[in-house]
């Protein structure tokens, strides 16, 4: 059964950093494409980072120049390294495939006081 355990949350001040890890149980995980979602209450889930299994990485727009996707295979670990915070990151963060994803974990609250 697939798990996905998320940490590394909390609250900070606008400009700080947080470094997310997301442990994941999976079959396979060094073959696939990982990614940090996020979501605010009454708005959908967005990606906002993805690693590919080569290390190739993707971001969006809002979050380019200030987060850091990253992986270690050998332990089945995904990091997003968030730095130079805003408070419109505030929510909470998820980990999971892309495309499919598999069941999500519970998440881990990022708050960004201005």
């Amino acid at each position: 059964q697939v798990q996905l355990v998320e940490s590394g949350g909390g609250s900070v001040t606008a400009g700080g950093s947080l470094r997310l890890s997301c442990a994941a149980s999976v079959s396979s995980f060094r073959v696939r494409t990982m990614g940090w979602y996020r979501q605010t209450p009454g708005k959908q889930r967005d990606l906002v980072a993805s690693i590919t299994n080569t290390g190739a990485t993707n971001y969006a727009d809002s979050v380019k120049g200030r987060f850091a996707i990253s992986r270690d295979n050998a332990k089945k670990t995904v990091f997003l390294q968030m730095n130079s915070l805003k408070a419109e990151d505030t929510a909470v963060y998820y980990c999971n495939q892309v495309v499919p994803t598999f069941s999500w974990g519970q998440g881990t609250q990022v708050t960004v006081s201005s």
